[in-house]
């Protein structure tokens, strides 16, 4: 991380954390924890509803949080990824080449792997 300064690392490892507590959000907001894991959910869902338009719609917002929670989640893994690279020392270099990733890619994906 020779290639960032302090300042610099300070101020990806802010982006990082603020991003990492959005995505908390919205999936706590789509989905519940399972283990280490996250799984898509229909608020007030229950298999047995009475009314068919009511049991519906939650199915509806089952089949839209499933794939949303699983796309929240790998992003959240990538963050929380990126954050543990930092404390490693291995923070901003690209997993392929070992080369520095540009300041300007971190800036705009924080939790950026590789170069473009």
């Amino acid at each position: 991380m020779e290639h960032l300064s302090s300042d610099e690392i300070e101020e990806l490892r802010a982006l990082l954390g603020a991003e990492k507590d959005s995505l908390e959000e919205e999936l706590a907001e789509h989905g519940r924890k399972v283990g280490d894991d996250w799984q898509g959910t229909a608020k007030g869902f229950s298999a047995d509803e009475a009314d068919t338009t009511d049991a519906a719609d939650s199915m509806e917002e089952l089949a839209v949080n499933i794939p949303l929670v699983e796309e929240l989640e790998s992003r959240y893994k990538e963050v929380v990824a990126a954050m543990k690279r930092i404390i490693e020392g291995k923070y901003g270099l690209d997993e392929n080449t070992g080369e520095p990733i540009d300041i300007k890619r971190l800036r705009a994906n924080p939790a950026a792997r590789t170069n473009i």
